[in-house]
């Protein structure tokens, strides 16, 4: 069944489904379908103290829960898989085995959302988050009923479906993962983006080409197509959609007709005007996009194109980027100390976005490593080299990272800091100051993920905001 037939829900009654997974998106999808009569099994390898209380609540509720395991039960007719769970884990396998359908809780919400709904669906390698909490902003400042949801906090079939009084929002601003979009097999937004497109992922979806394509879902049938004219994936991928549909471009250069771009100090909009081809509509300065570095410059500029896709004025596309407050640790300025800025970007978790983050300063004190996840950083640093007065190295792949300054910035002085203790970043942050002159950025931009040494990228990105306030 499809979102096109009204009885996908009423269908739900007396259905044996499974749900693959307790985490975040697992007791929202197993609610929402013990709401619609299903009977519900889910089911989970973990077998924590946190996945035993879940699991109490939700026998409460009437689903049958098993841990410990995740085979799929007897009888399943349907699967609803929580997002990380590989195409070929054991449960996914054995349902295509039996001839059973599998979809993401992304796919579940489209299916069950109220028809009069629209989607603006945001994905890419990086600048999802930022690029959803600006559209949101926009839009709200058009006076419009949305809400923004996926991986920004509040769970999607919770966002989408109607609440208790009834009301549910008229438009939904989605950030979407290539998991997700790979186990969503008939979403079909109002309009989409592909942001950009880096190699990551690759060990869940076997190679670039095939995370490339779950990208490029978000380009469905009748989807208004957003691609970034300066990213050759973004723009391959949705002329590989519907052709049918709708195509508008944005770029950091001058906009050609169709397209949203930069002219001057101005973001402007050569697509959703009169006539493209010779009139064009002021939206934004550059400066509204704070920060104003490239890659959010980018950000401003496909938030934008998406509010215009829906009808939203110039002056709320102005007013929203004033208004937005960008995420922590996202390119964020944490202080001025003798004349030098320390910036913290530590959710700059591959290469790709330590090459955006590292592009919007002129000389920089890197500091950079953690978990590579076999990404290759030979290209980032030879882009990055000039900009380098110096880089300090910490986390388990920093051995990879120094033999790519070594080949190809063998001139900028490289530190180690080889603990992983409570002290390492603080000792990363000293060894930074000393090396930085007036006029320097000390950059946390680390081109690695986290979890050698830290919680996650937040706990990373507190550490450095506390050493450099320490200075």
């Amino acid at each position: 069944m499809t979102p096109e037939t009204p009885d996908f829900a009423t269908g739900l009654k007396d259905r044996a489904v499974c749900v693959a997974g307790l985490g975040v998106t697992g007791p929202p999808t197993v609610r929402a379908l013990l709401r619609r009569g299903a009977r519900v099994t889910v089911v989970d390898n973990r077998d924590d103290d946190a996945a035993r209380a879940a699991a109490e609540e939700l026998r409460a509720e009437g689903a049958r829960a098993v841990l410990g395991d995740s085979a799929l039960p007897e009888g399943t007719e349907l699967v609803v898989i929580s997002p990380g769970w590989r195409p070929d884990s054991p449960l996914a396998l054995a349902a295509a085995a039996a001839g059973v359908e599998v979809i993401g809780d992304v796919e579940l919400a489209w299916r069950l959302r109220p028809a009069t709904q629209r989607w603006l669906a945001i994905t890419g390698t990086n600048g999802k988050t930022t690029t959803v909490r600006m559209l949101e902003a926009m839009l709200r400042a058009d006076g419009r009923d949305v809400a923004a949801a996926g991986n920004v906090g509040t769970p999607l079939l919770q966002a989408a479906l109607p609440d208790d009084r009834g009301t549910a929002p008229d438009l939904l601003v989605v950030e979407l993962s290539s998991f997700q979009l790979h186990w969503s097999a008939t979403l079909a937004p109002h309009a989409g983006v592909v942001l950009n497109l880096a190699a990551d992922h690759l060990d869940w979806h076997g190679g670039l080409e095939p995370y490339a394509q779950a990208k490029g879902r978000v380009y469905a049938r009748g989807t208004v197509r957003i691609a970034n004219a300066d990213d050759d994936w973004s723009a391959r991928l949705a002329q590989q959609g519907d052709p049918h549909a709708p195509l508008h471009g944005f770029t950091l250069g001058v906009p050609r007709p169709g397209q949203l771009g930069v002219v001057e100090d101005l973001l402007v909009d050569r697509a959703f005007v009169a006539d493209p081809r010779t009139s064009a509509e002021e939206l934004a300065a550059v400066g509204d996009a704070v920060p104003a570095a490239p890659h959010n410059v980018a950000n401003a500029l496909a938030a934008a194109a998406l509010a215009r896709s829906v009808g939203a004025a110039p002056e709320s596309v102005r007013a929203g980027l004033r208004a937005f407050a960008p995420e922590p640790h996202r390119i964020a300025h944490v202080a001025r100390v003798a004349e030098v800025d320390y910036v913290d970007d530590s959710k700059a978790t591959n290469p790709h976005a330590a090459a955006a983050s590292l592009a919007a300063y002129p000389s920089v004190v890197w500091v950079a490593g953690g978990l590579l996840k076999g990404a290759e950083v030979d290209d980032l640093v030879r882009t990055a080299a000039p900009r380098l007065r110096a880089a300090v190295l910490l986390g388990r792949d920093r051995d990879r990272l120094a033999r790519a300054l070594a080949v190809h910035a063998p001139e900028v002085p490289v530190v180690e800091v080889a603990g992983t203790g409570e002290d390492a970043m603080a000792e990363a942050v000293a060894a930074a100051a000393r090396r930085a002159r007036p006029g320097d950025t000390v950059l946390l931009a680390p081109a690695a993920a986290s979890m050698d040494m830290f919680r996650d990228y937040n706990a990373r990105g507190d550490r450095f905001a506390e050493a450099v306030r320490a200075l």
